[in-house]
């Protein structure tokens, strides 16, 4: 078995100070095999967020893998946001924009949706699809595949299609013969957990979809704080969501959205009801 804590959208710069020091020891005490981290690690790609970002992820568990969000592009320079549009991010968290973390079980590629063109929106192109596709086909059929980006590829009720990562058809059309099993996003600081199924109907796949809400912004969509917790022993995948209770001052399972669990068939994970 194997298990994955996933953050996202922590924008560092306007943060509940409250939550960062018993997110990192809850985390700690879930001793998770990997943490992934999907995006917006800061509020405006500053150097003081970048630092106080780079600080916080040295508190976490190792392996990581860590992908930027549209917050993590400068807005307001326009030179640095076209012409160096993640300088800060390399020069604070890390040169790979495309991390790749696997074992025996597992497999965990991330894939930067970031945009200098788009204020808000994300996009993934053919060619990162095609790396992608290079890396999961190699691997065994028993490894469960894992992409990391911050742009979602499903939404929760209520949101317009828009909000999907730009060109995710065509990646999700491609990536389903590798056989994707799990995609962990962000961005709309509202959790939600489905499968690709019924938006892409792609023939004999469906994967799981999982997007975390803000671990620890004070820019809430209406939902507390929150993470989640991903458990895999083939052919079973388990999501349980963590929220922030402040009255307690710390995260806990998150009553309204109890733990979902999926069954896979072949290249098909099913929820079961």
């Amino acid at each position: 078995m194997r298990t994955l804590v996933h953050l996202s959208d922590l924008h560092f710069g306007r943060i509940d100070p409250d939550t960062t020091d018993p997110l990192v020891e809850m985390v700690r005490e879930i001793e998770p095999d990997l943490v992934a981290i999907s995006g917006d690690l800061t509020q405006r790609a500053r150097d003081g967020q970048f630092r106080a970002a780079r600080a916080f992820l040295d508190r976490l568990p190792e392996p990581r893998i860590v992908v930027p969000g549209n917050h993590d592009v400068p807005l307001w320079d326009v030179v640095a946001r076209f012409l160096r549009p993640l300088e800060g991010w390399r020069r604070h968290i890390g040169e790979d924009l495309a991390p790749f973390w696997r074992d025996d079980e597992i497999a965990v590629a991330g894939v930067n949706t970031a945009r200098s063109l788009t204020w808000k929106g994300g996009r993934i192109n053919r060619e990162q699809v095609d790396a992608l596709v290079t890396r999961f086909r190699r691997l065994p059929e028993a490894i469960t595949s894992i992409v990391v980006a911050h742009h979602p590829f499903d939404l929760p009720p209520g949101h317009a299609p828009r909000d999907l990562v730009g060109r995710s058809r065509m990646a999700m059309e491609a990536l389903a013969p590798c056989g994707v099993d799990l995609l962990l996003t962000g961005h709309l600081h509202v959790q939600h957990v489905g499968h690709t199924a019924e938006r892409y109907r792609v023939a004999d796949h469906s994967a799981v979809v999982v997007q975390a809400g803000t671990a620890t912004s004070t820019r809430g969509r209406g939902e507390p704080n929150s993470f989640n917790v991903i458990r895999i022993d083939d052919p079973v995948l388990e999501v349980e969501p963590h929220v922030w209770r402040p009255g307690e001052t710390a995260f806990g399972p998150f009553d309204e959205a109890p733990r979902r669990r999926f069954v896979r068939e072949g290249r098909i994970w099913r929820l079961e009801e």
